[in-house]
C-alpha cells in the first residue's frame, strides 16, 4: 500500500521558516516525480515545486524562498520554506508519480502575525 504522510506544518509569523516533510512508503521512492502542491483557503490547487532525481522546478511565487529536496535513504521528501508570507497560507500536499498518482493527506501552514 502506497502511503505519503506529510508533517511539519504549523503557525509561523511572516518572515519565518518551516520545513515540511513527506514520508513515503510502499513505492520506489527515487524512481518517479515528486511534487508539492498547495491549496489556499477558498482557492484551487496550486503547484509549488517538483523534483525528479536531481532536477528541481519552482513556481515563480516561491522561487528563491522555498527549496525542495529528498533523502532517498529515508524515503522522505522535504520542502524548506523561508521568508514566509501570508499568501503562503495553505494546506500543503506532497504527490508522487508523473501523473500526480498518489497524494498525502496534507499539512496546514498558516502564516500570520
Amino acid at each position: 500500500e502506497v502511503q505519503l504522510v506529510e508533517s511539519g506544518g504549523g503557525l509561523v509569523q511572516p518572515g519565518g521558516s518551516l520545513r515540511l516533510s513527506c514520508a513515503a512508503s510502499g513505492l520506489t521512492f527515487s524512481m518517479s516525480t515528486m511534487r508539492w502542491v498547495r491549496q489556499a483557503p477558498g482557492k484551487g490547487l496550486e503547484w509549488v515545486s517538483t523534483i525528479f532525481r536531481d532536477t528541481t522546478y519552482y513556481a515563480d511565487s516561491v522561487k528563491g524562498r522555498f527549496t525542495i529536496s529528498t533523502d532517498n535513504a529515508k524515503s522522505t521528501l522535504y520542502l524548506q520554506m523561508n521568508s514566509l508570507k501570508s499568501e503562503d497560507t495553505a494546506v500543503y500536499y506532497c504527490t508522487y508519480g508523473d501523473g500526480y498518482d498518489y497524494w498525502g493527506q496534507g499539512t496546514q501552514v498558516t502564516v500570520s502575525s
